[in-house]
């Protein structure tokens, strides 16, 4: 706890939370809960498994519970009907997606009831935060304070049938009617359901020294990806993870397949970071990186993980549409239908429904246990059952198949055997889910499928017993992330083409798929079944409408060739040569078969250091040695493009790069911050908390009540360095058990580099070391942001902090 007089301020985070300490107006504050309105029970608050669970008594009342508040959305109508109008090519609002500003403006609570639902909660003595798109409370208290706030009883469970103890509420939440009105559900009451991986690999599996499997070249080549004219650049891809990954593992693999991009970077969720030791579902997250970066190498990928619950993938949903910063989400792990706590499907599918207005695809896999999707969990083999939450009509569901081929061309495709399809017994059929072969007044999944039989499975490099290797992983988790890889290359192409993003998928989908343009866009795979149902011609609920042609299917997505049949041609300069630190100047030119054209250029794939003007006009200097595939587009006004594409190599040349530490102050010795910017009174000699060398250090936090403390400076790294940042930090902390309520973000130019927690803690300095390599050529700011919350210090203590070139 910080050595200085906060005494009052102690005493105060003790007490209940009234208006006042909420910051809110006389007005406001005078809408108080009604504590004598009747209460009213929220209906799929209850986690299916208390059922047929055995009671072993109860949770302990001190237990320390997170709980997820769903706030429902407002002006249902008017979004149910902006959403299908921003996907239809025929409206006037046709892709001019919103801001989370704008949805949160139109469509999320407003703040008077967020603010109800919160005093409400804070007057049990639980402690409330507010998700960035103000549709979900995060509540946290003892098992005591929960019952009391949610009129439940938590008991501990024993379910036989999954041979697992967990703990649950043992009837529905309540909470009075003028609060219950504004919630869509609680989640958190029990831990019973969790995502798993929708992974399979071939029965005699083992790690291998080699690849074998298919590699980027042969699926690529299969579904004509390689045939787009894009690699992602400018792209960003969200990964929906409950675990982690080895950075070293997916660079291996992008060695071997001469394959460079964006470093992959995590986005921790609830103070959930796996990467420092992943645990059994490592292979899932390496598996869909890794097929990504197959797709569309270029891509950014943001790993986003949370922690495995129902709280954890509600708050995942909401954190990644308020950041905004993808246009494709990727998901490979899912629950089936009938064991998934209703009302949580419904809270994170106001998420999805916040993903479409801003023009956010959404693939996820559609499980491998066929049409018994409860098959390995509680309601067993005997149910007919989709997964979730690709069964969400939101979310593209993404099916399995047996891919052959010859060389790297397509050559047949049949069902496998297990890919998830068949009814939603949550969602209704939406309007847009027509066609030959669908039926029903239910959602059906999946809509599309593409490669997943683990006999003709994917080349990965990931984590085996004991130590990593080359395994082939199939699964419809393979299917997802090579459809999400694809959307960011069609991504890429529309804004190449001044046209919106593909955003909610099926609508674009179903529409090709029910025109004259099928039999060219899809493989429409014929033969096979799961157990249930069997393929048939057009859609069927075991591959959809079946396997990408990819070229074909985007100039479809995009409305097809131009009117006026023009014809751009751009012409191929050659493979090119280029030196770090060396100047480049090479022109593009090109023809359009119409007359009176002005052909504007684009490029991905660029050496770092590059850039193309409009013009065609190649130029810069290289900063990073290597070789790249440079894919150069011309489109003309009408929006007929052409392109071409070459190889670039750059070699290492002379940098002059002098061995340099660029961070001034770096152990704070000065007694004062510059050129660090700081929050009051960070920078700090005190013997509270000794620092790594000398007597000065940045003190972050330790007030043990709601505060925010950030340490930032900004450097020029020089072009052609390689950059190391390095600082030392020790973490106490007054909080117990392994949930982040205190977190440290650590950020260069925005991008979370990692992010620390009172999990963390540890007695002494632990050095903590990034390669920021490739911001050669930038300006950087390197940001520490540190945020308590209102009980309990944690401090967060920086020294020693070096930004390290040579």
């Amino acid at each position: 706890m910080r050595p200085r007089s906060l005494a009052l301020a102690a005493s105060i985070a003790l007490l209940p939370l009234t208006a006042a300490s909420l910051g809110l107006s006389s007005a406001q504050a005078a809408t108080t809960p009604n504590a004598a309105a009747p209460r009213v029970a929220l209906p799929n608050t209850v986690t299916p498994a208390v059922a047929h669970s055995q009671k072993k008594g109860d949770v302990a009342a001190a237990e320390q519970l997170s709980v997820a508040v769903g706030l429902k959305l407002r002006n249902t109508a008017d979004l149910d009907k902006f959403l299908a109008d921003v996907a239809n090519p025929g409206s006037s609002v046709y892709g001019q997606y919103l801001t989370p500003e704008q949805f949160a403006a139109r469509y999320a609570p407003t703040q008077a009831d967020i603010d109800h639902v919160v005093r409400y909660l804070t007057s049990h003595g639980l402690t409330a935060t507010v998700s960035a798109n103000r549709q979900v409370v995060d509540v946290k208290g003892s098992v005591d304070q929960i019952q009391a706030a949610f009129a439940t009883h938590e008991s501990a469970y024993f379910d036989a049938d999954a041979q697992r103890n967990f703990f649950a509420n043992d009837a529905a939440a309540s909470l009075p009617s003028d609060v219950a009105n504004l919630v869509e559900g609680v989640s958190g009451l029990s831990n019973h359901t969790v995502r798993t991986t929708r992974l399979a690999k071939p029965n005699n599996a083992t790690p291998n020294a080699t690849p074998s499997g298919f590699g980027p070249s042969q699926y690529d080549g299969a579904y004509n990806l390689n045939k787009v004219g894009a690699d992602g650049t400018g792209v960003k891809v969200a990964l929906w993870e409950f675990d982690g990954y080895k950075s070293s593992n997916l660079s291996t693999y992008d060695t071997q397949f001469g394959l460079s991009g964006p470093a992959v970077s995590t986005v921790s969720v609830d103070g959930a970071n796996y990467d420092s030791a992943p645990g059994q579902g490592q292979g899932e997250v390496e598996l869909d990186s890794e097929i990504v970066r197959g797709v569309a190498p270029k891509a950014t990928q943001l790993v986003y993980e949370a922690p495995n619950s129902d709280q954890g993938e509600i708050d995942m949903a909401a954190k990644i549409v308020a950041d905004n910063q993808v246009s494709v989400i990727s998901i490979s792990w899912g629950s089936c239908e009938p064991d998934t706590v209703a009302s949580v499907m419904t809270t994170v599918s106001n998420s999805f429904k916040q993903a479409a207005a801003q023009g956010i695809s959404v693939f996820s896999a559609s499980g491998d246990d066929g049409s018994r999707d409860c098959t390995r969990s509680t309601s067993g083999s005997t149910v007919k059952a989709v997964d979730y939450p690709a069964s969400d009509p939101y979310v593209t569901g993404v099916g399995g198949t047996n891919l052959k081929v010859s060389g790297t061309t397509y050559s047949s495709e049949s069902a496998w055997s297990t890919a998830g399809g068949g009814v939603s017994t949550q969602f209704s059929k939406p309007a847009w889910q027509t066609g030959t072969g669908v039926t029903g007044t239910m959602r059906t999944v999946p809509d599309v499928s593409s490669n997943a039989d683990p006999q003709s499975g994917f080349a990965i490099y990931t984590q085996g017993t004991s130590a990593p290797g080359w395994q082939v992983y199939g699964g419809t988790s393979a299917a997802a992330p090579l459809w999400s890889g694809y959307i960011a290359l069609f991504n890429q192409k529309a804004k190449a083409a001044a046209k919106p993003n593909l955003g909610e998928a099926n609508p674009a989908i179903y529409k090709v798929a029910n025109g004259t343009s099928y039999g060219t866009t899809f493989h429409d795979v014929k033969t096979g079944a799961n157990q249930d149902f069997s393929t048939k011609t057009g859609y069927d609920q075991v591959t959809g409408w079946g396997t990408p042609v990819a070229d074909a299917l985007t100039t479809a997505l995009l409305g097809g060739s131009s009117s006026t049949g023009n014809t751009v041609t751009v012409a191929n300069p050659g493979n090119q040569n280029g030196t770090v630190g060396t100047a480049v100047s090479l022109q593009v030119s090109g023809t359009d078969s119409a007359a009176g054209q002005t052909l504007s250029y684009s490029a991905s794939g660029l050496p770092a250091g590059l850039s193309i003007s409009t013009s065609g006009l190649i130029s810069g200097t290289p900063t990073t040695a290597g070789t790249a595939t440079v894919t150069v587009t011309a489109t003309d006004t009408t929006g007929a493009t052409g392109s071409t594409s070459f190889t670039f190599t750059v070699a290492g040349g002379s940098t002059g790069c002098t061995p340099a530490q660029l961070l001034g102050n770096s152990g704070f010795e000065t007694g004062s911050a510059a050129p660090w910017t700081t929050s009051s009174g960070v920078v700090d000699n005190s013997s509270s908390e000794a620092a790594h060398g000398g007597s000065w250090k940045a003190w972050m936090d330790g007030y043990g009540s709601s505060h925010t403390d950030t340490v930032s400076q900004t450097v020029t790294i020089p072009a052609g360095c390689k950059a190391t940042f390095s600082f030392w930090l020790h973490v106490d902390t007054a909080e117990t058990g392994s949930t982040a309520f205190d977190k440290l973000t650590v950020t260069a130019n925005g991008t979370t580099l990692k992010t620390y927690s009172n999990v963390d803690a540890a007695a002494g300095y632990t050095q903590r070391t990034f390669d920021l390599s490739a911001y050669a050529g930038q300006s950087v700011t390197l940001k520490f942001t540190g945020v308590e919350d209102s009980s309990l210090q944690t401090s967060f203590v920086i020294d020693d902090a070096t930004l390290n070139v040579g």
